[in-house]
């Protein structure tokens, strides 16, 4: 079963939330709102999405769900080869999910953006790959020492608490103390646990920088891996729950 998010930036304030998850499990996709949503709406006036009306519905079908699928490249475009490159997907597992739990599925004409549910990997590891986010703020020679980055190199977190937006904002720095960009929000919370668990054992690693004129959100691709404790869930915060209540709720065990 492969999981992914759907979160909703609220325009004015920035703050980001999830609002309903989306599986697959190899014929079908199903999509549910998850409490992020009940909490969008509530204090950020989140409209509920025109394809899915229905709060407490199960959406289920064959196709990938249009709000989804307008986040791919078409096959047929000429630069689709190069595209799959720059997310460093390996040659035959351009499946949609796959293509947008990298991609994160932006747009420049709406707020959303997908995003993955980690699983351990093969080595029992927590492994979760994202785009470096915040680079458009960043000064010159920041994405200048971004284009002289070498894969397997290691970065560093800090935590920007005194971001007026964010106090728990994670910067990605190098050894040479650039900023090259920020964690996705969406794993702060688990890297936090993770750290605290065991920060030895937690890397981020330069996976792969693609070239200009690449758009910036599409410039550094980063992994993540740490150590999957016993205890430890992805996403385990009430927001990131669905609100049908016979959808299983812990999205490592779909």
């Amino acid at each position: 079963m492969k999981t992914l998010f759907l979160a909703w930036q609220d325009p004015k304030s920035r703050v980001w939330l999830p609002i309903g998850r989306l599986t697959f499990d190899g014929k079908k996709y199903q999509f549910v709102y998850t409490y992020g949503a009940v909490k969008a709406q509530v204090q950020h006036r989140f409209q509920l999405l025109y394809s899915f009306p229905d709060l407490n519905n199960v959406y289920t079908s064959v196709e990938l769900f249009p709000l989804f699928s307008n986040r791919l490249m078409r096959a047929s475009r000429p630069d689709y080869k190069n595209y799959i490159e720059w997310l460093n997907i390996p040659e035959g597992e351009d499946d949609p999910v796959t293509i947008l739990s990298r991609s994160g599925g932006r747009k420049v004409t709406d707020n959303f953006e997908v995003f993955p549910c980690p699983q351990p990997d093969d080595a029992g590891l927590y492994h979760i790959h994202f785009f470096a986010h915040g680079l458009r703020h960043l000064p010159t020679c920041a994405t200048e020492r971004i284009s002289q980055l070498q894969t397997g190199e290691l970065l560093h977190l800090a935590n920007e608490f005194q971001n007026p937006y964010d106090p728990r904002a994670l910067l990605l720095c190098t050894e040479d103390h650039y900023i090259v960009g920020y964690c996705p929000r969406y794993i702060v919370d688990d890297v936090f646990k993770l750290k605290n668990k065991n920060s030895e054992l937690l890397k981020v690693e330069v996976e792969r920088v693609n070239p200009v004129p690449t758009p910036l959100q599409l410039r550094l691709l980063c992994n993540i891996t740490a150590e999957w404790h016993e205890d430890f869930r992805p996403f385990s915060s009430s927001e990131y729950q669905p609100l049908v209540a016979d959808i299983p709720a812990n999205c490592a065990n779909s």
